[in-house]
């Protein structure tokens, strides 16, 4: 029976070391070790990061996972229960050793319906449940703390993407003929940061677009919270950033929705962002997460069927 050891941290500043020092005290035999790159984010399910979808490749019935602390491999009840579901399907066992879940069997089942136990079920949920609403009250406080800075005239929010001492050579390209693409590529950002950089250079589109329709106002769609969790991992425009930063999370029972304000062009690309909850070549979909896209996109599909009446 192999020990097979998970490993992750959500940013590349973060090390691995007091996850190493955990599992060192453990005294885990001949373990066989599974460590995700350095910045995957908790954000992405964990039967879609690469390292864990390896280790159940890997593993065999009898075998058992070990992770330093819970949050390390799930964060939400719903992460939990998915990967409890797959890792009674292969017969594996999960051995947390530190923090709130170290103390419980979570693998454990009713030895007739051979479903997870009630008990045990309550707990992961309370205490995963814990955890969100410690995340929630700490994104209130820091929307607080921004209003307070914003009063005594200081300006809140991510630092801009372009370096100040790097703007001016930006501006100097950009007048120079190079196109935003171009800068985008050669500063490793996006194009919105590019144009957010010359913003006052960019060429006026007021006289020259008389003629063209108006913008599309924007909408407010609800996205469920498995398709939002998931966009907030992905790579995006500055534009569906701030569309999903600036939303509302309307709590569902135990899920929520994020109600996102939006341009109509921004809600597709976010709908095209999310296609790969369908399922990839290599990983198959997780029927929950694919459903949650498919209501996505038919509350996006009919916002673009009333934009064309």
């Amino acid at each position: 029976m192999a020990n097979l050891v998970y490993k992750r941290v959500s940013t590349d500043q973060q090390s691995t070391a007091r996850q190493n020092l955990v599992l060192d005290e453990a005294g885990i035999e001949d373990p066989v070790v599974f460590e995700e790159d350095p910045g995957t984010s908790s954000r992405l399910h964990p039967l879609q990061r690469p390292k864990f979808r390896a280790l159940l490749d890997y593993a065999r019935p009898g075998d058992t996972v070990h992770i330093s602390e819970m949050f390390r491999l799930v964060r939400g009840t719903g992460h939990i229960l998915d990967v409890l579901d797959v890792l009674h399907r292969d017969r594996l066992a999960l051995r947390i050793h530190d923090g709130a879940f170290s103390a419980m069997d979570l693998t454990a089942r009713h030895p007739r319906t051979g479903e997870l136990l009630s008990t045990v079920k309550f707990m992961v949920q309370t205490l995963a449940a814990a955890g969100e609403l410690q995340r929630d009250l700490q994104r209130e406080l820091t929307y607080d703390g921004l209003r307070a800075a914003e009063a005594k005239g200081s300006k809140g929010g991510r630092r801009p993407a372009i370096a100040a001492d790097k703007t001016a050579d930006v501006r100097t390209a950009y007048l120079a003929g190079r196109s935003i693409a171009a800068l985008a590529r050669a500063h490793g950002v996006s194009r919105g940061a590019i144009r957010t950089a010359v913003a006052d250079l960019l060429p006026d589109r007021s006289a020259a677009d008389e003629d063209s329709p108006a913008p599309k106002l924007p909408v407010t769609l609800d996205m469920p919270g498995k398709v939002a969790d998931f966009l907030r991992a992905a790579d995006m425009e500055d534009a569906e950033r701030a569309a999903l930063d600036h939303g509302m999370v309307v709590r569902r029972g135990q899920g929520y929705t994020l109600r996102v304000t939006a341009g109509p062009a921004v809600h597709r690309r976010l709908l095209a962002l999310c296609q790969p909850l369908d399922g990839i070549q290599g990983t198959p979909a997780i029927p929950a997460q694919r459903k949650a896209r498919r209501e996505y996109e038919n509350r996006v599909n009919a916002l673009v069927a009333d934009n064309l009446r």
